[in-house]
């Protein structure tokens, strides 16, 4: 059976609650999105790589830097819808493996990249997959911004929350047991094209809206979530004008 083809989809939003405009934020000289495209790149992992937006002014930066890009409703809940609404645009094939690179991770490692990229090439079976890491601290493990995830022996995901999972009953202080049986969840996907316009059509969950978190309604509509462990968590994305300094920073630094 030969490989499937592989597309990575990058969201970029414009609106943020938080930190507007973030996918255009200048990062020593460059624009984040064109950032994170870069560090796809230089992956080699994608047949092809989109950027999928929902703002004229992102269309324009990623045609000055000869950048593919896409048009998509502004109305769209979450990055996946806008990933769904791509793929129907350019008609992908049912069977291709669609890669959902946040546009807020500049700094993601080349080499997650690469191997998230190889474990789904070798699925031959891939429904939807996403990534984990281990938790390091007490902090991460109480930090509700922090999602948990929980794997079965077979590597498939059980569940997804922000709540530290699993619950250890018989002991009440977090700091008497170990981290080891601890995995943090990291916001890289990919989906089967077929799985990813299913997972779309889909009614929003009262689960997922609970914990606020989409891969609920994957699980709870019975899609396997396949889980890739990797050994270390990569840098924090962009979320608030704090990050983006210190991201500003970093690449300042390594010029």
């Amino acid at each position: 059976m030969s490989d499937p083809v592989v597309r990575v989809v990058i969201p970029a939003r414009y609106s943020s609650s938080r930190l507007p405009g973030k996918p255009l934020i200048d990062i020593a000289g460059t624009p984040m999105i064109v950032r994170v495209f870069q560090q796809v790149v230089k992956a080699s992992i994608a047949d092809s790589i989109v950027v999928a937006t929902d703002d004229e002014r992102i269309m324009e930066v990623l045609e000055a830097h000869g950048i593919s890009g896409v048009m998509t409703d502004r109305e769209h809940e979450s990055g996946t819808d806008r990933i769904s609404e791509v793929g129907a645009e350019l008609d992908w094939s049912e069977d291709d493996c669609i890669m959902n690179v946040q546009g807020d991770e500049p700094l993601i490692p080349v080499d997650l990249l690469e191997g998230f990229a190889g474990y789904c090439r070798r699925l031959h079976d891939l429904e939807m997959v996403t990534v984990s890491c281990p938790i390091s601290t007490q902090k991460e493990l109480l930090d509700p911004n922090v999602v948990k995830v929980v794997s079965s022996v077979h590597g498939d995901a059980l569940y997804f929350s922000r709540s530290p999972i699993p619950h250890v009953r018989d002991i009440s202080d977090f700091k008497e047991f170990t981290l080891d049986n601890f995995r943090r969840h990291v916001g890289i996907y990919a989906y089967k094209y077929r799985v990813l316009k299913y997972f779309s059509e889909t009614a929003v969950d009262p689960v997922e809206s609970m914990e606020k978190l989409e891969q609920l309604r994957a699980l709870r509509v019975g899609i396997r979530v396949r889980v890739f462990d990797w050994n270390s968590c990569p840098p924090h994305g962009v979320d608030t004008p704090s990050d983006a300094e210190k991201i500003v920073k970093w690449f300042s630094e390594h010029k």
